[in-house]
C-alpha cells in the first residue's frame, strides 16, 4: 500500500515536496525534494528509506535538493527522458507508460506532460486509489505558466488529452500551493462559480498549508477555470476582454486566451 507524505517547504515560491513510501518495506521515493533537510528528517523520522529521486521537470525550485538527498541516501535520480541536458546526474529517463516501482507495492506511471516545460513528467498510481503527482502542469484550482520553456498549446493537448480523462475521484498532489490565489482567479472569470466561492471562504479561514486540501479531478472541474473551457460565463467574460473572439470559440481558444490573462493577473 502507498504512503504519500506532503511535506510543505514553507519557502516564498510555496512548493509541496512529497515523499512516496511502500508501507511494506519503508522504501520511499522523494518527489522534487527541494527542502532536501525536510525529506531527509521525515525519511528519518518514519525509518522510510529514500532509494528514489524524481523530478517532475527541470526548474531549479523542483532539482535544488537533488544532491543533498542522493548524497545522503544514494538514491537514484529519475526524471524525462529528455531532459538530460537541464538536469544532472539522471540515472533513468523516463518516457510514458514507463512504470516507477517503489518498494514491493507502489507502482506509478509515467506521464508526458509537455507544456509547463517540454519535458514535464506527472506520475499517476497504478497500484492504489487513483492519485497524480502533477508538478507545475496542474495546480490546485489552476494550471502551470510557460514561461520557462514551455508552451501553452502544448498545456492544452495534455488538459485535454490526458488529465481530463483520469477517473474522477483521481488525488491531485500538485508542485506548489497556489490554491486560494487560483480560486480568485476562477471566480474573476466565472463570479457564478457557487463550488469556487463556497471554497475560497472556507478557506479564508482554515487554510493550512500544512495540513492542505487534497482535491479530486472530480472537484477541479467544477472549481479549475482552465478545465471549464465551454462554460457560458466564461466564454461571455472573455469577450469583455477579447472583443473579436469568435461567437463560439473553441476549447483551445479559450485555453489560451485564460492562460495569456493568468500570466498578468
Amino acid at each position: 500500500m502507498m504512503v504519500v507524505d506532503q511535506i510543505w517547504t514553507g519557502n516564498a515560491l510555496r512548493n509541496f515536496n512529497y515523499l512516496i513510501v511502500c508501507d511494506e518495506t519503508g522504501d520511499a521515493m522523494a518527489v522534487d525534494p527541494l527542502d532536501h533537510q525536510k525529506c531527509l528528517t521525515r525519511a528519518s523520522e518514519k525509518g522510510w528509506n529514500i532509494t528514489k529521486v524524481l523530478n517532475t521537470h527541470e526548474h531549479g525550485d523542483h532539482t535544488g535538493g537533488n544532491g543533498p538527498v542522493i548524497a545522503e541516501t544514494n538514491a537514484k535520480l529519475l526524471a524525462h527522458a529528455n531532459a538530460g541536458p537541464r538536469i544532472s546526474g539522471i540515472d533513468v529517463g523516463l518516457k510514458a507508460g514507463d512504470v516507477v516501482k517503489v518498494g514491493t507495492s507502489v507502482e506509478l506511471e509515467a506521464m508526458d506532460t509537455p507544456g509547463h516545460t517540454m519535458s514535464h513528467i506527472c506520475l499517476r498510481t497504478l497500484s492504489d486509489s487513483p492519485a497524480l503527482f502533477s508538478g507545475d502542469t496542474l495546480f490546485n484550482a489552476g494550471a502551470g505558466n510557460c514561461h520557462g520553456g514551455g508552451h501553452p498549446e502544448e498545456l492544452y493537448h495534455t488538459f485535454v488529452a490526458q488529465l481530463a480523462k483520469l477517473a474522477p475521484d483521481t488525488k491531485i498532489y500538485p508542485g506548489h500551493d497556489y490554491l486560494t490565489n487560483n480560486l480568485e482567479f476562477t471566480l474573476d472569470r466565472e463570479p457564478d462559480n457557487e463550488q469556487a466561492r463556497t471554497m475560497l471562504e472556507k478557506l479564508e479561514h482554515t487554510h493550512d498549508p500544512e495540513d492542505p486540501i487534497v482535491t479530486t479531478l472530480e472537484v477541479e472541474k467544477e472549481i479549475n477555470t482552465f478545465f471549464r473551457l465551454q462554460n457560458p460565463t466564461v466564454i461571455r467574460r472573455l469577450r469583455e476582454v477579447f472583443p473579436d473572439l469568435e461567437d463560439e470559440p473553441s476549447p483551445k481558444t479559450v485555453f489560451l486566451k485564460l492562460r495569456e490573462l493568468r500570466n498578468s493577473w
